[in-house]
Parts: C-alpha cells; sequence; structure tokens
C-alpha cells in the first residue's frame, strides 16, 4: 500500500480530543473476537493515547512518530466496546484499574481478574456497555514496582491503605479524566456503572456524566483476599456488603 492510503485507512479510524494543554488521540474502533465462557463475542476496542500540546496533534505527524517515540514504555489505555453503545438507552460501563497480578496471573490476594471477567459477561448480558481498561492505575495508580514493595509490606501487616502511605503515596492516586473525555466522545446519553467504589461515582458525576444507578460487583471472599476487601470498606469508603469466608 502506498504511504498515501494507509494515512486515509488510519486517519477515518482516529479521533483528537484537545484539552488545551494536551491532546488524547483515540483510535478505534477495531473488532475485537474475545472468548467468555467458552463463547466467542466480539467486542469493538478503542485505545487512546495522551500527547502533550507542544507536540503536533495531526495525525500525519503522530502516525510517523509511532516508530520513533517509545510508546511502549509507557503505558496506553483502552476501552472494550459492546452493542450499540451510542445509542442505545441502557448502558453499563465499568471502570477497570488493570490490576497486573489479578488479571493477567489470576493473583487471589484480591478481586481485580474476576471483576475484570464478570463485568464483561454482565456488559454482553446487559446488551451494551463498555469496559475502560485504565494502564495507569496499577496498584491505584502507583505503577507495578511500587505496588510489588507495597505487597511486602502488606506481608507483614500493613493493608492495602498504609502500606501505600508509608512509600509516600495517597491511598488512592487514580485519576479518572482522560477515561471520561474519552466516554463523553463515545456517548452523551446516561449510563450506569459497575463498581463497588462511591469515589467513581463522584468523579464521573463531577465531570457532568449522567449516572443512572450503580450496579455493585462482589466476588467471594476467601482467606487470601479478605483482608483486602475489608480494608476496602472499612478505609477507602467502599459499598459494603457481607462477606463469608471460604
Amino acid at each position: 500500500m502506498s504511504n498515501e492510503h494507509i494515512l486515509s485507512i488510519l486517519k477515518n479510524k482516529i479521533k483528537t480530543i484537545d484539552k488545551g494543554d494536551h491532546a488524547i488521540h483515540v483510535v478505534g474502533p477495531i473488532k475485537l473476537p474475545v472468548e467468555l465462557d467458552g463463547e466467542t463475542v466480539t467486542f469493538q476496542w478503542y485505545s487512546w493515547l495522551r500527547r502533550d500540546i507542544q507536540k503536533s496533534e495531526s495525525v500525519e505527524e503522530l502516525i510517523t512518530e509511532l516508530n520513533q517515540v517509545h510508546y511502549a514504555d509507557f503505558q496506553q489505555s483502552s476501552v472494550l466496546v459492546y452493542g450499540d453503545f451510542e445509542h442505545e438507552e441502557e448502558v453499563l460501563i465499568r471502570m477497570h484499574s488493570i490490576c497486573h497480578t489479578g488479571d493477567i496471573f489470576g493473583s487471589q490476594r484480591c478481586d481485580c481478574g474476576f471483576q475484570l471477567k464478570q463485568s464483561m459477561r454482565m456488559i454482553m448480558a446487559h446488551g451494551a456497555g463498555a469496559l475502560f481498561y485504565l494502564a495507569n492505575h496499577e496498584g491505584r495508580g502507583i505503577g507495578l514496582f511500587s505496588k510489588a514493595m507495597a505487597y511486602l509490606l502488606q506481608e507483614e501487616g500493613l493493608d492495602t491503605v498504609d502500606a501505600n502511605l508509608e512509600l509516600g503515596f495517597a491511598e488512592d492516586a487514580r485519576d479518572y479524566s482522560e477515561a471520561i473525555d474519552v466516554l463523553k466522545l463515545l456517548r452523551q446519553a446516561p449510563v450506569s456503572i459497575i463498581t463497588n467504589n462511591p469515589r467513581k461515582v463522584e468523579a464521573l458525576r463531577d465531570a457532568g456524566m449522567n449516572i443512572t444507578s450503580r450496579v455493585p460487583l462482589w466476588g467471594e471472599a476467601s482467606v487470601h483476599n479478605e483482608k483486602y476487601l475489608t480494608t476496602k470498606v472499612a478505609r477507602s469508603g467502599h459499598f459494603e456488603r457481607e462477606l463469608a469466608v471460604k
């Protein structure tokens, strides 16, 4: 293919959100068949990239820059969209913070892996929705290496909140602003959010999103994650539910 043809293909799939001091480039939709409980389910996948304003916002320069700037060294977020997300009257969304240990390895120290798959099931069953996978949220925003150190402190008795604080971080350093910008790009109508965290609801409402309802998402507690789950409620303000330890 000629460079002009490649550019014409990609330009039609990239939208830019101008934030004044930076730009957010959103690429998609891309058909993504996903294996879910033995069934192949097709989602529409988008990814986005933040670039400083001193770099050109043009799509042509963005594409030329891709193999010159090592974007693989940085984290980029994405979103899985199912059904007619833009126009359906009622949709579900999930703002899912990346969890390398839970999402990939199936760690039982948290409930993240369960929440990831279960929210995909809920969105599919509902008929329309979007799962935002937030790649800079590891360890509540402290990064994977720092999360590993926090885990070592937790093994010595600290809970998840105190471990982050002892390392000099905020209790929760996550920022939802970019994801909300992309959500507004994809849908203007109200949404229902899958979460146990009131801060996520507040973040969307503060940004002007109309949240019609909150859908809880709790997995089973075990001896491995009981302290983690109770800390979410007792220290981080998550909505409460009874936890039956297995």
